[in-house]
């Protein structure tokens, strides 16, 4: 992660970046790997905090708060849904209104009076109520909500994307960004469950607190390296723009002549903004560029806002996240997958033998761990080894594409939930031929070491997709919502949460509750596990259609600025 002066065209960033204050800034003295390493350790804390909350919350409402295990699975994946939607909030906040910087500050904030609240929770018994904790854990995720996206597009934002060093540098960014997460998640799930487990909750809750205290002082040292995005406005806004002036236009006539006057609103956004890169109408979603033809009533508005006229990089924007939308649905199964490992993996565990030695018990919940250790092994190898030789193969700086990365570890996670069904087989086997099958308290005389597989799989493909998920988001999505597209990922997981959730639901009320009864030994969470493994290979196959149907933005974006203005004028009308 060495930094490159080669690159240092100019002695100020020419991407419009600048410092807190609103002044230019310097290309030598800011950005780069000098800020984006306070916001990496800022964010390696903020997963350890989250960590720390998320690992062992099933543990915690069914041994401390007497609920159900399908109940507290079923409340984990509605936090942890919630946890990874609000973030579409943080992103509209920042991108609108304050910033990443300013969201992220008073984020971290909230973030940190939640801590406090679920240490007050489990210290002070006149506290320790079923709805005094989940209001702090909800505190917690709104916290997380502005600060997730905020703070990733931000170390994002420290690169320049003209500058094909820091281009190249970036693309590293979000593989070390990701093997930080993982390092703050593998100490959260082996330090922090082992002291909830055997010294207290309330410590094992407070030590979050104060991490997160630590976390925002990081933050604010850095500030004088930060170079800043300014909010573009509410991209809400822009988008309902888009298809309100879409829906006055909808009689306009898709013909020549159509084409011919788009072209010319692109040709005079050229001409207007001079170096600013534009983009030409694209072929997808055509009837979108309606928006973009002038009338006679557009003449006469004299509204600061007319929203019957868009201009051509509105009208782009918005195609470029429509374009998304069937990829981000075919990732949703994914997301579901995903959340069974701080839910029914951790009961399962619970359930087996922990020791190492005579008297040293692993906390269930530390498996975990091993997905965290995964990923913090393979992503360097993945950063150093993969990408350069796959490079030479394919021609592309990435080594593959998003695409084919994100599809690789879909495949992985088809895998994983294979040998979670057969290990759980395996379980149940154990059980029944030690005749402890009505006795759910007992531990099965069958290693935890049984469930690695399964943990070292989910790293292996959280190398692959979550990674994927994360550069995908960001790259395709238009400059001024960037912070958005990385909530956008994120939901990919909320969403995944709250369907784990009505899966489980619909399950039940299908006749399947034997599935996921409280005593695990006479439960078929095997059969859970298969019906997880049939819809992501069903859901694989979709996604592969889907993705060898894309276009990628970038192939658009490598135009030049002289040959976009070129092609303009010859559509223009003579």
């Amino acid at each position: 992660m060495e930094e490159d002066h080669s690159s240092s065209f100019t002695s100020f960033v020419g991407d419009g970046s600048v410092d807190l204050h609103g002044r230019s800034v310097s290309r030598a003295h800011t950005g780069r790997w000098k800020a984006s390493l306070f916001i990496i350790g800022v964010e390696m804390a903020e997963r350890f905090a989250y960590a720390g909350i998320l690992a062992n919350l099933v543990i915690y409402l069914t041994d401390v708060m007497d609920e159900s295990t399908a109940t507290a699975a079923k409340n984990v994946n509605v936090w942890t849904g919630v946890a990874s939607m609000l973030p579409f909030l943080g992103a509209f906040v920042a991108d609108s209104y304050l910033g990443r910087y300013w969201t992220i500050a008073l984020s971290s904030v909230i973030y940190l009076l939640g801590l406090i609240l679920v240490t007050l929770s489990a210290s002070l018994k006149s506290l320790n109520q079923i709805g005094f904790f989940f209001f702090s854990i909800y505190l917690v995720a709104l916290g997380q909500g502005g600060h997730k996206p905020c703070l990733e597009a931000f170390g994002a934002d420290q690169f320049e994307e003209d500058d094909p060093i820091e281009k190249k540098h970036k693309s590293s960014f979000f593989n070390y960004w990701y093997c930080g997460i993982c390092i703050g998640s593998l100490i959260g799930v082996t330090v922090l469950v082992y002291i909830q487990d055997n010294v207290g909750w309330d410590l094992g809750f407070g030590i979050p607190a104060m991490t997160m205290a630590i976390a925002l002082f990081i933050f604010l040292c850095g500030t004088r390296f930060y170079r800043h995005k300014l909010p573009g406005g509410s991209p809400l806004t822009r988008i309902i723009h888009v298809f309100v002036a879409t829906f006055h236009k909808w009689n306009v006539s898709t013909s020549h002549q159509e084409k011919k006057e788009v072209a010319a609103a692109a040709e005079r956004e050229l001409l207007k903004f001079g170096s600013r890169r534009q983009y030409l109408p694209t072929d997808q979603f055509r009837f979108l560029d309606k928006a973009t033809i002038e009338d006679k009533l557009d003449y006469e508005c004299k509204t600061t806002r007319n929203w019957r006229l868009c201009t051509v990089e509105d009208v782009e924007d918005v195609k470029a996240i429509l374009g998304l939308s069937p990829i981000w649905m075919s990732c949703l199964i994914f997301g579901v997958v995903f959340a069974q490992s701080s839910t029914f993996f951790t009961k399962q565990g619970a359930t087996m033998d922990r020791k190492i030695g005579k008297h040293f018990e692993i906390p269930a919940a530390s498996l975990q761990g091993f997905i965290s250790l995964s990923i913090i092994l393979l992503l360097p190898v993945y950063d150093r080894i993969f990408v350069p030789n796959a490079r030479k193969l394919t021609g592309n700086e990435r080594g593959i594409t998003f695409l084919q990365r994100i599809g690789t570890g879909m495949f992985i996670s088809i895998l994983s939930m294979i040998v979670a069904a057969l290990a759980e087989i395996r379980r149940i086997k154990a059980a029944k031929d030690n005749g402890l099958i009505d006795m759910p308290e007992a531990t099965i005389p069958l290693s935890i070491s049984l469930l690695l597989p399964q943990y070292i799989l989910f790293g292996i493909a959280d190398v692959f997709t979550m990674v994927g998920l994360q550069e995908y988001f960001y790259d395709q999505m238009p400059d001024t919502m960037k912070t958005l597209g990385i909530a956008v990922y994120l939901s990919v997981f909320g969403v995944g949460s709250f369907l784990s959730s009505i899966i489980i639901l619909v399950t039940e009320k299908l006749g399947g509750s034997r599935w996921f009864v409280n005593n695990l030994n006479k439960a078929h969470l095997d059969y859970f596990y298969w019906l997880l493994a049939s819809l992501s290979a069903i859901n694989f196959f979709i996604y592969m259609f889907l993705a060898s149907r894309y276009k990628y933005k970038n192939a658009q974006n490598n135009i030049s600025y002289q040959e976009e203005s070129c092609r303009a004028r010859t559509l223009l009308p003579s």
